[in-house]
């Protein structure tokens, strides 16, 4: 009987909810990250190219 009330005391334990909850937005983070980065990072070398041409380098 031991083993149903620790299974009863796991499910209305909110931590784990807390948790997931977590490490869900983790994932979305990472998923912004990596949809987002590499398009940012070129349109910085476009406008730091153009920058430098303008220049004169």
């Amino acid at each position: 009987m031991k083993f149903f009330s620790e299974i009863k005391a796991f499910v209305k334990d909110e931590e784990g909810a807390s948790a997931l909850e977590y490490a869900l937005m983790a994932f979305m983070v990472a998923v912004l990250v990596a949809t987002f980065t590499t398009p940012v990072q070129n349109a910085l070398k476009s406008i730091f190219n153009s920058i430098v041409k303008a220049l004169g380098g």
